[in-house]
């Protein structure tokens, strides 16, 4: 090629794209906004708008579910019509919008206590698991205790007003719920056209053959690790001391600032991700009037948690027969053999993320209720801050399992992909049989202020995490790249959707799951701290056996994939 035919040579930064840093702090502040909503979402509904324990986590896993699925959408759209770089721009704005909804709180559920014939009100107080209640009447506020045998109310001069069962009665927010509803509807189209499609343009930027490309997307990797570990530890502070709407505010900064990020250096991209050929500027506004008839929908299923995963199970159901039987018709030989282990690894990781996912929901609700939140003296952590183990032993951990792959590699004892599944599932298991042990062995009953209360050591919930930080190192990542080599060149887009259904057919069934853990509360305090002990006791340990039998399944399934797999590992 003569020197006048030479294309020119591409600015970079650091040996990389320079539109890398501005995708790197777009992703890091996604991710901040995300995941410092999603710290205390499960808080949120069950202490603001007093939703009861079932309903709050079912909502919690439709929210999921959606978030998961709406990709597959914002995908086919951005591919079709739009591009990348059009379809995280839209996805921005829906998310900024989204997000600074939820500010508003409106007044919030209020739940009364009827019992000898009489009515109060219960006056909350404090948030996470410093939540206070008293009864209110005419006459003022009176001290409220809870226990298996019923509520105790008394005066300040410690006279009984009433004792015994009782009923509550809780009036919602209607005005307040349908902005929550909103807002949610609103982040769950904006990821839908983000999440896929601002890794699609990352790509973009680095030809096929630049040796950069897999370290650039580690490094993009890292920003999206970076914003939820400081989403969890600000927000997740920020929220429960002060007040939620300062949470979800700060959430909804760190979406604008992504925003203003993308605006301002767009011409860092070099144009790449650009509309498909044969594109006419009437099908960007199509693309907006489809997205805003979508809010309809995705609002209505977001309220109906059975629905949605009922809808999700016959979905993906159908979806996963039909790759299976077209992969054993239409491929033959070893093509054939490696879609059948793509999809029989998928349905494993369906497992896995079912288990793991309990993290946004369930276990939440258990550092609210039962562990001790102190880490040492009086320095204390918020139950939403708990959401910060995950990230901050990914960005410790993972470079490190990066480089134990890679000195295993060159020894020949690096394991096949179906082992770390298994290694991943199991640990995963493990974590939930460690914290089922903690807390059956050393909770510390106390009594405080006239409540008794059950604390488990938060070590325990700290080894929780970790084992299931390991696990999904071991299985997330090696998810990915198994679709990617194990899919022919034409099916990896599809195999790839099917992998985002998995994923949100995964978070449906951890919703049911994390169901099983209800318990009567009032103004979202536990009315019996024992009896929450020990359903969280009974069904950790359960689910925690389902996670080690299914790893001692893919075991034994092992050798039979591994020839299947035809030499990839």
């Amino acid at each position: 090629m003569s020197a006048e035919q030479a294309p020119p040579v591409r600015p970079r930064f650091l040996g990389h794209p320079r539109g890398l840093v501005v995708l790197f702090f777009v992703e890091m502040w996604e991710r901040f906004s995300y995941y410092g909503m999603r710290a205390l979402l499960i808080l949120y509904l069950t202490q603001h708008f007093l939703f009861s324990d079932s309903k709050a986590q079912g909502l919690y896993a439709a929210y999921a579910s959606l978030v998961y699925l709406m990709p597959l959408v914002g995908g086919i759209v951005a591919d079709r019509y739009l591009g990348s770089r059009k379809a995280v721009l839209i996805g921005a704005l829906f998310l900024t919008a989204g997000h600074f909804t939820m500010v508003f709180e409106g007044q919030g559920g209020r739940e009364y206590l009827e019992g000898s014939g009489q009515r109060w009100e219960i006056v909350a107080e404090g948030r996470g698991s410093d939540r206070t209640l008293t009864a209110a009447d005419a006459t003022g506020r009176h001290a409220l205790e809870f226990s298996a045998d019923g509520a105790r109310i008394a005066d300040g001069a410690g006279t009984m007003l009433a004792s015994g069962s009782y009923r509550i009665v809780t009036v919602g927010d209607p005005v307040g719920e349908a902005a929550f509803f909103l807002a949610l509807s609103l982040i769950i189209v904006g990821v839908g056209f983000l999440k896929p499609n601002i890794s699609a343009l990352l790509g973009t930027l680095y030809e096929p053959e630049d040796p950069a490309r897999d370290s650039g997307f580690t490094i993009f990797y890292v920003g999206i690790n970076l914003g939820s570990l400081l989403a969890a530890g600000i927000c997740g502070w920020l929220g429960v001391v002060y007040g939620w709407r300062y949470g979800f505010g700060l959430a909804g900064i760190g979406m604008l600032i992504g925003l203003a990020i993308l605006v301002r250096w767009t011409p860092l991209l070099e144009g790449r991700g650009g509309p498909p050929d044969g594109y006419a500027p009437a099908w960007q506004a199509w693309v907006w009037i489809g997205a805003m008839l979508a809010l309809g929908p995705v609002w209505w299923l977001v309220q109906r948690d059975e629905i949605t995963s009922a809808l999700l199970m016959v979905v993906s159901t159908t979806a996963f027969a039909a790759m299976l039987i077209w992969s054993i018709f239409h491929y033959r030989g070893v093509v054939r053999t490696r879609m059948v282990v793509a999809i029989v690894l998928m349905l494993f990781a369906v497992v896995f993320r079912m288990l793991s996912d309990q993290a946004g929901s369930s276990m939440t609700l258990y550092a609210a209720r039962i562990s001790d939140l102190r880490i040492i003296g009086d320095l204390r952590m918020t139950a939403a801050q708990t959401a910060l183990f995950n990230p901050l032993l990914i960005v410790l951990l993972a470079p490190l399992f990066a480089m134990l792959w890679m000195w295993l590699d060159r020894r020949a004892l690096n394991p096949s992909v179906p082992v770390k599944f298994s290694i991943g599932l199991c640990l995963t298991g493990l974590g939930f049989l460690t914290l089922a042990f903690g807390a059956s062995n050393f909770a510390q009953e106390s009594v405080v202020d006239g409540k008794t209360t059950l604390l488990v050591p938060l070590v325990w919930l700290f080894l929780c995490y970790l084992l299931h930080t390991l696990g999904e190192i071991c299985l997330s990542p090696v998810g990915l790249s198994m679709v990617t080599k194990l899919s022919p060149q034409r099916m990896a887009g599809l195999m790839m959707g099917l992998w985002f259904l998995a994923s949100s057919l995964a978070y449906a069934i951890a919703g049911q799951i994390a169901k099983l853990t209800a318990s009567d509360t009032a103004a979202g305090v536990v009315v019996d701290a024992r009896a929450q002990l020990d359903i969280y006791v009974l069904v950790f340990s359960r689910i925690g056996w389902i996670g080690v039998a299914a790893a001692l399944l893919l075991l034994v399934l092992t050798p039979l994939l591994k020839r299947g797999l035809a030499g990839i590992r």
